[in-house]
């Protein structure tokens, strides 16, 4: 019996090594989309009133803890019977990663600073910020379920070739870690002029602490806006890169670039395509409506 106990005891421990060795592989596999993740989060997050920022990224993190939970279950599914559907899944995810990218990317073009201080006083006029809030929340939550397919297909990618018992906890491990990450550096990132703002109060008895006090709260607006435009061109990027990795005959055709710049153009010129067609039928639905 005891004999029995500790082969079972065994069987687990070398379940659990095997699971560690796959999940550092998914882990590393997933890694670029984790920094585009990052990014594109960060953005969303960002622009909220201080005494709402931690309320907000808590409410979009519990969104993409309920993205996981969804996902994970429906992309077992799809990998043990419909395997086929991943690919289509994957490029309409894309197609709206790329529809955000291009748009922020078309509207700096033909309006910028106007089209920023335009959004800004929209922002504040809005009448209702809960709801304008709510809606923000909602946008964030939408991109991060379009990201969360790419890392959960990523790292079920790298264990493809696995058993089940393998497959569910990677995956699983991977998905919900990258989720901790993510927000725990994008609440790091909102926060700084907090921090900062303590350091400086600390100025009288360290000098050099106050001074790099002062240096964050200085580099938060930077921050912010670097992560704006890193999170457009990762946006691009990782919609590029779905449809580049997948249709063949893409790749082909875009070998003789960079791999990056190959990705950045499909991207953007998949998305205004589709703001192309979104704002078609935009002014179809309102000329009939008139």
């Amino acid at each position: 019996m005891s004999g029995g106990f500790f082969a079972l005891f065994d069987d687990i421990a070398t379940l659990m090594d095997d699971v560690a060795v796959m999940g550092k592989v998914a882990t590393k596999k997933t890694a670029g989309i984790l920094g585009d993740d990052l990014a594109v989060n960060a953005d969303k997050a960002s622009g909220f009133p201080p005494s709402r920022e931690l309320p907000v990224l808590w409410a979009i993190t519990k969104g993409s803890f309920l993205n996981k939970v969804i996902l994970l279950p429906i992309a077992f599914l799809l990998s043990a019977f419909a395997p086929y559907l991943i690919v289509p899944i994957l490029m309409a995810g894309g197609v709206y990663l790329a529809f955000e990218g291009a748009e922020k990317v078309l509207e700096w073009i033909f309006h910028g600073k106007d089209q920023e201080e335009k959004e800004d006083e929209e922002d504040i006029d809005s009448g209702d910020p809960i709801e304008l809030e709510k809606k923000k929340i909602d946008s964030a939550i939408i991109t991060d379920f379009i990201l969360s397919i790419e890392i959960v297909i990523i790292a079920l990618g790298s264990v493809s070739g696995q058993p089940l018992s393998i497959q569910i906890p990677v995956v699983t491990m991977v998905a919900f870690l990258a989720t901790i990450g993510v927000y725990a550096l994008v609440a790091l990132i909102v926060r700084l002029d907090d921090m900062g703002f303590a350091l400086m109060k600390m100025r009288n008895e360290i000098e050099i602490v106050g001074l790099v006090g002062k240096a964050l709260v200085s580099a938060l607006p930077l921050v912010i806006r670097s992560l704006t435009i890193i999170g457009t061109l990762a946006m691009l990027l990782v919609a590029g890169g779905i449809f580049v990795h997948h249709i063949e005959a893409l790749h082909d055709t875009l070998h003789m670039l960079p791999l990056f710049i190959a990705e950045i153009v499909t991207g953007f010129v998949i998305g205004v395509v589709a703001v192309g067609i979104v704002s078609l039928y935009k002014k179809l639905v309102s000329g009939k409506s008139a």
